[in-house]
């Protein structure tokens, strides 16, 4: 089995976003600190287009994705324009454009919705 069919094999339907103003990779590694079964796989940086829309430096940490028992998540910065929140977020993994054109109009009913940032609050 190639490691892409491994990683396609991998990825869950729904996936949960942590929101962080600053600081995602010291939250990540505290979780991935306390839970035996855990550990980061993976650790991205801001672009220039992501940055100029985020308020981020260039080169700062954007997301670290860790695993706990099992379960992946995402830990986002988003500061300073998108502020930490209690709140959590899920991406849901579509493979056809129809498919996200389903949920989101599911999803959108009776809520408000971003098309900006294509999600629904």
């Amino acid at each position: 089995m190639s490691k892409l069919d491994e990683t396609k094999m991998n990825i869950r339907k729904i996936s949960p976003h942590l929101w962080f103003e600053d600081n995602a990779e010291e939250a990540a590694k505290f979780y991935t600190s306390i839970f035996k079964n855990s550990r980061i796989l993976d650790i991205t940086h801001y672009g220039e287009s992501a940055a100029e829309v985020s308020g981020r430096q260039k080169g700062t940490v954007m997301t670290v994705t860790f695993e706990i028992e099992g379960q992946q998540f995402l830990a986002l910065n988003g500061g300073p324009i998108f502020k930490f929140s209690p709140a959590i977020s899920f991406l849901v993994s579509c493979e056809t454009q129809q498919e996200i054109d389903i949920f989101w109009e599911k999803l959108s009913e009776d809520l408000r919705t971003s098309k900006r940032y294509n999600s629904v609050e």
